[in-house]
């Protein structure tokens, strides 16, 4: 048994095989991005997951030509993209996996262009909140709990293109 809530301000994904320029503004100034899973499971022969995932500002970008520039800049001011799991479960038979996380601005690109510029700022004014409470009895397999809160984040991957 699995189960998952997802809460996002502003996501985009570009990918192309084309020489590429981009330039992506992201602002959020939303009330609240809140995702939250209360389950009450129980008498379960296998194993049962849940995951909330709350982000305020997500940008993706891949692509392989020869040229990608990149201009990304990303301000979270919502008051609080936050995620939270509430889990009672009991006689469970397999293994109980919990999962929260929270993201202010994350950030990825990747290419092999042979020239890749990139210009990126991240702004957050938010509180990042991620929690699991979770209330456990009579797991018969392993038991997973992870709670991540994450103000900004950003990843670059510039493949070599020399043989």
């Amino acid at each position: 048994m699995a189960g998952q809530s997802v809460a996002g301000g502003n996501v985009i994904d570009i990918t192309t095989m084309n020489d590429t320029h981009v330039i992506t503004n992201q602002y959020n100034k939303s009330v609240t991005i809140d995702s939250t899973i209360n389950a009450r499971i129980g008498d379960i022969g296998g194993s049962v997951g849940y995951t909330s995932q709350a982000v305020c500002n997500s940008a993706g970008v891949s692509t392989d030509p020869t040229v990608t520039a990149i201009t990304s800049n990303q301000d979270c001011h919502s008051i609080d993209p936050s995620s939270t799991v509430n889990a009672k479960a009991y006689n469970i038979g397999g293994d109980v996996g919990l999962a929260s996380s929270a993201v202010g601005n994350t950030f990825q690109a990747d290419s092999n262009a042979s020239n890749m510029p990139v210009d990126t700022a991240q702004i957050n004014s938010s509180f990042v909140h991620s929690v699991v409470n979770a209330n456990l009895a009579n797991i018969g397999g392993n038991v997973g709990a992870t709670s991540t809160a994450i103000a900004n984040n950003a990843q670059i991957i510039h493949y070599s293109t020399d043989n």
